[in-house]
């Protein structure tokens, strides 16, 4: 009797142990890692974040030049971005002292389409790469009360009263590192910049029509992920992954 009574407590301790191994493991897989840095062609650096099976900068792309040194044209000019339809970016309110470093640049989605926007090695996100990103961060960071928030930087939001919007309660935001900024847009007409510290909206390599390629936004003041098909001369953020081996 002894003995049994022995056996089953060694058989609850080994279930125990098997357990919690299962569980610091799930965790230690899916937890960010940090450490990682990687450089444009412009010499910029970004740090990197790691999350699940995904790599990505955890800063806005600024780069002024593809990855084969060409430039990429600048246009301040509201007219002139309206009637682009080759690659361009410009810097929000063509600020880049205020706005290069914190924010990056926005480009138009001619840029993106390219394929030579992000660095060599990298490239700009597909719809499957956000929906991956969304799944790793809902599945297994989710500690800051909404995806949004999981996504969102912990500063540089305006605020919000809503409840488990990003603005709301901001220090609680970026469980998952991503680090996601608020640098606005420029309209597909080329006539204003808006929502800096509202939104942020980054492109997708994604085909939606001729004229509309897939967006993904965060806003202060919502506590979900927002997708849009925006206009190809629209001035979005990018946001990097790495290519997968």
């Amino acid at each position: 009797m002894l003995k049994s009574i022995q056996k089953v407590k060694c058989f609850n301790w080994v279930f125990v142990l098997l357990v919690f191994a299962i569980v610091a493991g799930c965790n230690t897989v899916n937890a960010p890692e940090f450490g990682g840095t990687v450089k444009d062609v412009d010499g910029n650096e970004y740090h990197t974040v790691t999350i699940g099976t995904q790599t990505w900068m955890m800063e806005n792309l600024k780069t002024t030049r593809f990855n084969d040194s060409t430039s990429i044209t600048m246009t301040s000019d509201s007219a002139a971005w309206t009637n682009l339809n080759v690659p361009g970016y410009c810097w929000y309110n063509n600020d880049s002292v205020a706005n290069k470093n914190v924010y990056g640049a926005l480009y138009n989605w001619y840029a993106v389409n390219t394929g030579k926007l992000a660095p060599k090695g990298w490239h700009v996100p597909t719809e499957e790469d956000w929906t991956l990103l969304e799944n790793n961060v809902n599945d297994y960071l989710y500690k800051s009360g909404s995806l949004s928030k999981t996504l969102a930087a912990a500063g540089n939001w305006a605020a919000s009263t809503r409840s488990g919007a990003i603005g709301n309660n901001i220090a609680l935001n970026n469980s998952s590192g991503f680090t996601a900024l608020p640098g606005g847009l420029r309209d597909n007409k080329g006539h204003s910049f808006n929502s800096i510290r509202l939104t942020g909206s980054w492109w997708s390599a994604t085909v939606k029509s001729d004229t509309t390629a897939l967006s993904v936004m965060l806003n202060y003041d919502l506590n979900t992920v927002e997708r849009y098909n925006k206009k190809k001369l629209s001035g979005l953020s990018v946001r990097c992954i790495k290519n997968s081996n």
